[in-house]
């Protein structure tokens, strides 16, 4: 029974420590002007997956309220 929990403790410990990693990323997904040093202390590639991620959800926002402008569009000239 001590192996099974030691191995449960290793693995809570993992996932408690990988989980950790990822909040401590996202919690610097924004730049604004409080964050510009860690903004700049991310990698490249870093600082080119958040931007290409931020420009994808700026897409995909401005073709849903296109959509809705059209629909809105026809149903004032289907009512009319």
């Amino acid at each position: 029974m001590s192996i099974k929990q030691a191995l449960a403790k290793l693995f809570i410990s993992i996932k408690d420590n990988y989980f950790s990693k990822i909040f401590k990323k996202r919690s610097i997904l924004k730049f604004n002007k409080n964050n510009l040093y860690s903004w700049m202390n991310l990698t490249k590639k870093e600082r080119f997956n958040l931007s290409k991620r931020d420009s994808m959800i700026y897409s995909i926002e401005r073709k849903n309220l296109l959509k809705k402008i059209r629909n809105e569009y026809k149903n004032t000239i289907d009512k009319n």
